[in-house]
């Protein structure tokens, strides 16, 4: 298994998932390494890039699941801790804003689908859910988007 080639190919589908959870650069590269630590040791062998790729999705989502229930992790911005610094402005469009912003289980379907072309029985499998649930999940969604976006969101 050569890790840097595992990474070219799947560090920015790696990234978008961390930082739909995380919400902020830094914590999300911190979630991407520890994603690919992992990975590295794990020794794990891969059926396909596909089997790689959803490996990789699964540890990352649950790292970062981790990560926000944290007791160490506080809730206070950078701006809040008044130390000087401030936090980097990340470009999200408004749609990307308003699947942020839905409830974990509805935003973790709908990247799937949407920003990784997932299928809803990929998906099942992916996050070892039922699939009707995820169908339920996808549809909750987006009335939850379409609601939130108006005009702007087509299914």
């Amino acid at each position: 298994m050569e890790i840097a080639e595992i990474f070219e190919r799947h560090a920015g589908t790696v990234y978008r998932v961390c930082f739909a959870y995380m919400k902020n650069p830094a914590d999300t590269e911190d979630a991407v390494q520890d994603a690919f630590l992992k990975l590295l040791a794990s020794g794990k062998a891969f059926e396909s890039a596909e089997h790689e790729k959803a490996w990789l999705i699964r540890i990352a989502s649950n790292l970062c699941k981790d990560k926000l229930k944290s007791a160490a992790r506080k809730n206070v911005s950078l701006e809040e801790r008044g130390d000087g610094f401030a936090a980097p402005e990340v470009g999200v469009d408004d749609t990307l804003g308003a699947v942020l912003a839905l409830p974990e289980k509805y935003k973790t379907v709908i990247y799937l689908h949407y920003y990784e072309g997932y299928t809803g029985v990929e998906i099942s499998k992916l996050l070892k859910r039922p699939q009707s649930t995820v169908r339920n999940y996808l549809h909750e969604a987006r009335e939850l988007l379409r609601e939130r976006l108006g005009d702007n969101f087509e299914k």
